[in-house]
């Protein structure tokens, strides 16, 4: 189910005659990196064997520089399905309207650790950018609430984490480059609005 935020974006998206709902794919779970490989194998796809394996690089070093430990992603559960809140089911566009949260140090590392031709629907340097205006007050957030996998204090790293596991396996499982915008300010709209010419383009 959309944030508020979220749905607000989606809201002024349908005014516009663009039709975004939330889903959940087999590839995006709780195991990980080790599920987009677990899922990858079992597809049969040639297609998918290069550039499954060259976003399970990086997605590896990233896990593993923000303290993740692997032994859980092997543990967790196959079915457990991350929600992935707005999709444009016709292209099967992922869309990320990310709130202020998003934008730490630990995701300004894992954005580090992108290799330089990344398919993604964002700008990466702009990003890394807010990344860094915000992480001051943004990294002292959720300090005291544990992450499977990341421990006390683990939560920004573990949003970090799944954030470049959505970036770089979708495109990896034959989707459009993710396209993220930002809403730091928590206007959904405003978001919209913002991002409206690139996203129409973007999706055709």
């Amino acid at each position: 189910m959309p944030g508020k935020v979220q749905l607000a974006f989606a809201q002024a998206a349908a005014a516009d005659g663009v039709a975004l709902g939330s889903q959940t794919f087999d590839w995006f779970c709780e195991q990980g990196h080790v599920g987009l490989e677990r899922v990858a194998k079992a597809r049969r796809d040639p297609a998918l064997v290069a550039p499954v394996l060259a976003a399970l690089a990086p997605l590896a070093a990233i896990y593993g520089h923000l303290k993740g430990d692997v032994s859980v992603l092997h543990a967790a559960r196959e079915n457990l399905l991350l929600p992935v809140e707005l999709v444009h089911e016709p292209s099967g566009t992922v869309i990320e309207v990310d709130e202020s949260v998003h934008f730490t140090s630990s995701r300004l590392a894992a954005l580090e650790l992108y290799p330089g031709d990344a398919a993604v629907g964002f700008d990466v340097d702009e990003y890394e950018a807010l990344c860094r205006v915000w992480c001051a007050r943004t990294d002292a957030l959720s300090r005291g609430l544990p992450a499977k996998g990341f421990g006390f204090g683990g939560v920004h790293r573990e949003r970090a984490y799944r954030d470049a596991l959505l970036d770089l396996a979708a495109p990896a499982m034959g989707h459009p480059p993710v396209v993220r915008i930002a809403a730091v300010d928590g206007d959904g709209g405003a978001a919209y609005r913002r991002g409206r010419a690139a996203l129409l383009a973007l999706l055709g």
